[in-house]
């Protein structure tokens, strides 16, 4: 099925509240449907492979809250994800970045485009750099496991990954300010909200478009060869 809702997961409550909170109007396939997975990569693996099993949606997309490991991304920024790693080094490649990004941006918020690095524990210090060195933007602990279960269940659901700075190498968590860092990221994740059901629109008309040239290929009659007419000597 491709013409269903849009699937919404993150992994906190703040998430969730934010992302409830927000202007869902004008959504394609339905009501959009937001999932709480729990924080960590294999819960969020086994939450939505049993969420994929029992629905037929249109479109995926991870959205929270993450930690830049790249100097100048500034909380409150969005990064968007153009492929995800794992610690084991599995990369999952998304080709939904740029129409992510230019819907959030269309909605006047500051976003980046880059790697992001699902780790199995709170980054923090030299390993952010460490990350940065090999490529990574922004990190989180749970879009990989999302990413793995939608390649073995339902590889070809449209799927973005999206996470609202709260910390930086500058300012990590715990530090003075992560307060109004995180109420600044609370905010943007509510803000961002219509982006997401844009994003569907878009995702959903390409998908159509796609089947329909499928359809008319299948449905226009095969070239038959011809005897072309010898000419007279």
């Amino acid at each position: 099925m491709t013409g269903g809702p849009l699937l919404v997961l993150c992994a906190l409550g703040p998430e969730a509240w934010a992302l409830r909170g927000g202007d869902w109007a004008g959504g394609v396939g339905g009501p959009p449907v937001l999932v709480r997975t729990g924080i960590g990569r294999r819960r969020a693996g086994r939450s939505v492979r049993t969420v994929l099993a029992r629905g037929g949606y249109g479109a995926l997309v991870v959205a929270g809250f993450g930690a830049s490991v790249a100097p100048g991304v500034r909380p409150g920024d969005v990064v968007v994800a153009d492929a995800v790693r794992d610690t084991e080094g599995r990369q999952f490649g998304l080709d939904t970045a740029r129409s992510m990004a230019k819907a959030l941006q269309a909605h006047g918020l500051t976003t980046h485009i880059g790697l992001h690095h699902t780790a199995d524990h709170v980054v923090r210090g030299a390993e952010r750099q460490a990350l940065h060195l090999r490529g990574a933007l922004a990190v989180d602990m749970e879009a990989a496991g999302v990413l793995a279960a939608r390649a073995d269940t339902r590889p070809d659901l449209p799927a973005a990954v999206l996470r609202v700075v709260v910390d930086t190498p500058e300012h990590e968590l715990l530090r003075p300010g992560t307060l109004p860092a995180g109420f600044r990221a609370w905010r943007t994740l509510r803000a961002a909200v219509p982006a997401l059901t844009e994003w569907h629109r878009l995702a959903a008309a390409a998908v159509a478009d796609q089947a329909g040239h499928a359809d008319l290929a299948q449905s226009e009659p095969h070239p038959q060869p011809s005897t072309l007419p010898q000419e007279a000597s």
